[in-house]
């Protein structure tokens, strides 16, 4: 799909969904650059979710709620999405060095924890190569790169569902390209995909063909945990045996009955093994 460039649009009723979320925003710079989070504010170590190419923090609502009894989950919303200014450059040097602006700003302590979904955990990876970390979860990360096959999901499929957004789209849409989503789920992207930046988006999807996981991924320390869905044609089975090969430190789950969107696909069961994991890391 090509054309003119998309204008980012938050709804209000998109805005209006932040009034039923349990989190407190915080603003953060990284030089001129304004970082929206959302702060759940509960009690214990501070883990830093990361989500992926098209989703804004309040997308990843249903997993840092339930966290909030285990540790102090907070969401950021990656430049370009959400209410994060856009920025210029959208390599994952630019999101790791937000990252760390985040780390920093808000003093989330000498060892925070990173948890990150797809794009997500691709920043996780480069940023636990800069700073000290109590240790990594990262869900499903693309294992595209130079010399590699391409991402799966298209840009062209991206850039149509993000075309509807900003045209106007509702649940029932958004079920013809994710039909096993929770309905919430399904409606809330419906109202917040308009926030994220074509420009963005395209530059990330490039960067999984352009970027590689594993320049970053032999190094980072342990502890450190990938869950990737058994059914992901992200991380498919020859992908995870390579990511255990090239850094034998950490430790790899399998969730059952999911594909890369692992927990939208099976929200109560990658939950559970996502808790499974972060608890050593927060005691």
């Amino acid at each position: 799909m090509t054309g003119t460039l998309t204008t980012r649009q938050v709804r209000q009723d998109a805005l209006a969904d932040l009034a039923d979320v349990q989190a407190v925003s915080r603003w953060v710079r990284n030089g001129d650059l304004r970082l929206h989070v959302l702060d759940y504010e509960g009690t214990g170590t501070p883990v830093l979710i990361l989500p992926g190419i098209t989703s804004p923090a309040i997308t990843m609502d249903f997993v840092a709620r339930e966290l909030n009894d285990l540790c102090r989950p907070l969401v950021l919303d990656v430049r370009g999405r959400g209410l994060s200014d856009s920025g210029t450059s959208w390599t994952l040097d630019d999101y790791a060095s937000d990252v760390l602006a985040v780390l920093s700003e808000l003093d989330l302590g000498s060892e925070p924890v990173l948890l990150g979904h797809s794009m997500g955990a691709r920043i996780a990876a480069v940023t636990a190569l800069r700073r000290p970390l109590r240790g990594t979860v990262l869900v499903d990360p693309p294992l595209s790169g130079p010399g590699r096959g391409p991402y799966p999901t298209t840009l062209d499929a991206f850039l149509g569902q993000l075309a509807e957004a900003v045209r106007g789209t509702d649940a029932d849409e958004v079920a013809r390209a994710w039909p096993r989503w929770p309905r919430a789920e399904q409606a809330l992207r419906a109202r917040w995909l308009s926030s994220c930046d074509e420009t963005a988006i395209r530059a990330t999807h490039a960067g999984f063909e352009n970027e590689d996981f594993f320049d970053a991924w032999p190094s980072v320390p342990a502890p450190s945990t990938v869950l990737y869905g058994a059914d992901s044609p992200v991380v498919t089975a020859d992908g995870a045996a390579e990511i255990a090969a090239a850094n034998p430190r950490a430790e790899l789950v399998r969730v059952p009955g999911t594909g890369h969107m692992i927990f939208w696909d099976d929200p109560a069961g990658a939950r559970a093994l996502l808790r499974g994991a972060l608890e050593p890391l927060v005691r």
